[in-house]
């Protein structure tokens, strides 16, 4: 009995054990299945989904949108609500002839603002000698950087088929030279021309132009960011079309692939579904900007030595002009070094934005690593970036198939034979071989290897060149995201070269999309008066000093606008489009009540210079304001209800409330502001 009491139990122990594998091979089916299928992206997402790492946190759920500080905080600035995008040509504009005087083909080098504003450039150049553009290379071979080979040059950050689609009116758009000069171009027997930044039209015209006459091609080297002025000159002829021009390829042939946009979109959605708006913040924290503009010394330890290497690198090419050691107090002072994130929170804080509020931090590197982010993240609990925002295989999805590894060079067949003749030598003793040469390996991190050995900066391994290819990717994400942010604050405006960078670029997309979204461009050299005013204080800001920094974020929306036209226009037309590419849009309900103060079409013509009402067919997307909004206060220019101290717990969220504030402090500071008023 005791033996088949055994026997039975196992047999069952073998059932238990058969079910057990059997459930655990459906298991791991169902999961592969998962991991198949979901591949291609998300088709809906929840905040609370474990795969992100980002998960909101607020103090109040709800956000009332009718609120006086909301709009403050979030709405539009009214003052531009009348001017639109118009981008159209205007008057006499011929087809392009389908004879032209030749090939022009490109090649640009540089980062993705520097690209970006190369191929506007290239295709207003093409248009003014009346030449085919052969759509630009901007990555010349794909192979020698580690990027897959499924894309080739210009289709891996832009749709090629948009581009040309959108520009057939303007100018005549070919994918690659003909066979014969294909082959000549390989063989180097067309003539080239090394462009400089910012060249005169003239210099197009009296001289590519000749040689494009005679050899039939071309071939342009653009490496600085840009090939002709951004200001061309008044004589000109049909100038104004030209910077028109310049807008539709920037703003609308330039669309990013499919992949890229798609991923870009997806962001959003996850980025906007807890129902909040959102601020995107560009820290503009390079190291070959805070090189070139002296700031070296607002980092410590290997940061600063690692910033005056590549000054000292910078200075020896002729870049940098002036000396080596640059008081970097001094330039903070005068406002030509960034904002350290710190500071930008300090003002969002103090301006009112709570800290439960959604900060997108943009920008393919933000020198100093994670650290120099870590007080922005102590002020606002949601801190996000792109890679909190997709998961791993979504942005590798945008690279296609590349090469894990790369086959070393074989050994020569001299080597081979030396290394077969040590092995049958003779008996020992017999001289040691040399030890192989040491790989240079370098920290990426910390740059320690080569800070010390050499004055020169290393060349670039193909997996650097791979990383500088994704780059121009994870900034054309961050573009959409923060073109589209509700909110837009830069800490720095300057690349390494001092001309425009990706913030500037931004800023001139906003102006252009939708004038009327908040884009506060801070004065750098009077923020840094008012944080220093109040020095070891800093955390605990008294209401004279809040209201400042209120008054001042007020006061960029416009004199931020008015600097860039003076500032950033000269150097890079897309950094402030305007007056050429708006247009004003005429509001009837603008009477009665503002008939005793200028209006807001006379303010913007004053301010931006725009003059040119709107065809008669955009009438349709002028939304009409009711009397009763006529006669709000417009809370961006005269904020007398703002509410909210400095550093507020985030369980009692100001952004969420209208009515009269209980905490007696938040009534003096608003008391405070109303005495002193606005600028109007």
């Amino acid at each position: 009995m005791k033996e088949e009491g055994k026997m039975a139990l196992n047999s069952r122990l073998k059932w238990v054990g058969l079910v057990g594998l059997v459930l655990s091979a459906i298991s791991l089916f169902i999961h592969l299945l998962l991991a198949r299928f979901t591949e291609d992206g998300y088709t809906e997402y929840q905040s609370s989904i474990i795969v992100f790492s980002w998960r909101p946190i607020f103090g109040n759920a709800n956000f009332p949108r009718t609120s006086p500080t909301y709009r403050r905080l979030w709405g539009p600035v009214r003052r531009f609500e009348s001017l639109h995008p118009d981008a159209n040509s205007r008057g006499s504009y011929a087809d392009p002839s389908s004879k032209t005087n030749g090939f022009i083909f490109v090649r640009i080098q540089g980062g993705f603002h520097e690209i970006r504003n190369s191929i506007c450039d290239v295709v207003v150049v093409s248009r003014l000698l009346n030449a085919t553009l052969v759509i630009p290379e901007i990555q010349s071979t794909t192979s020698s950087k580690g990027i897959s080979s499924e894309f080739k040059s210009f289709a891996y950050l832009y749709n090629e088929d948009q581009f040309m689609a959108a520009l057939a009116k303007d100018v005549n758009i070919v994918k690659t030279l003909p066979k014969n000069l294909k082959w000549a171009r390989r063989k180097k027997e067309i003539p080239s021309f090394k462009v400089r930044y910012s060249a005169s039209p003239y210099y197009y015209l009296n001289q590519v132009l000749l040689v494009l006459k005679k050899h039939s091609v071309v071939e342009l080297v653009v490496s600085e960011g840009g090939c002709l002025q951004a200001i061309l000159p008044p004589v000109l002829e049909q100038v104004e079309e030209l910077q028109r021009l310049r807008c539709r390829v920037a703003f609308h042939a330039l669309r990013f692939r499919q992949e890229i946009q798609e991923l870009a979109t997806q962001i959003l959605f996850r980025l906007r579904t807890p129902g909040r708006p959102f601020i995107a913040y560009d820290p503009g924290m390079t190291r070959e900007a805070l090189a070139y503009h002296g700031c070296a010394e607002l980092f410590q330890d290997v940061h600063t030595e690692l910033i005056q290497h590549k000054r000292s690198w910078m200075k020896k090419r002729g870049i940098v002009k002036g000396t080596l050691s640059v008081n970097s107090a001094k330039q903070r002072l005068t406002g030509s070094c960034p904002l350290m994130p710190e500071e930008v929170g300090i003002l969002l804080r103090a301006y009112g934005y709570s800290g439960d509020a959604i900060i997108y931090v943009s920008g393919g590197e933000v020198f100093g690593g994670q650290r120099t982010l870590i007080p922005l993240h102590a002020m606002f609990e949601n801190v996000v970036d792109r890679t909190s925002l997709s998961t791993p295989w979504e942005l590798s999805s945008l690279y296609g198939r590349e090469a894990s590894s790369y086959p070393r060079t074989p050994p020569s067949i001299e080597k081979e034979m030396k290394h077969e003749a040590w092995k049958t030598a003779g008996p020992r003793p017999r001289p040691l071989p040399p030890p192989p040469a040491r790989p240079k390996s370098y920290n990426i991190e910390g740059w320690w290897g080569w800070v010390a050995e050499s004055d020169n900066e290393p060349e670039s391994t193909v997996m650097e060149l791979r990383t500088n290819a994704h780059k121009l990717l994870w900034e054309a994400i961050d573009y959409v995201i923060c073109v589209e942010a509700d909110v837009f604050i830069t800490g720095f405006d300057r690349d390494g070269k001092g001309h425009p960078n990706f913030a500037s670029l931004v800023m001139g997309h906003r102006l252009y999309q939708s004038a009327a979204m908040k884009t506060f461009r801070p004065d750098r050299k009077e923020v840094v008066k008012l944080l220093d005013e109040i020095g070891d204080h800093l955390y605990h800001a008294n209401h004279t000093w809040l209201t400042s920094v209120r008054k001042h974020m007020r006061k960029t929306l416009l004199d931020g606008l008015i600097e860039a036209s003076t500032k950033s226009k000269p150097k890079s037309f897309l950094s402030h489009p305007v007056p050429e590419c708006s247009c004003l849009m005429h509001d009837s309900t603008e009477t009665s009540v503002h008939a005793s103060s200028p209006s807001t079409q006379s303010q913007v013509q004053a301010a931006l210079g725009v003059s040119h009402q709107c065809p008669a067919w955009m009438d349709g997307d002028l939304i009409m304001r009711s009397k009763d909004k006529d006669n709000e206060e417009d809370l961006d220019e005269d904020d007398s209800t703002s509410s909210g101290l400095f550093f507020r717990p985030s369980g009692e969220n100001h952004e969420n409330g209208g009515g009269e504030s209980n905490n007696k402090e938040e009534a003096q500071l608003d008391d405070q502001e109303e005495l002193d008023g606005g600028e109007r």
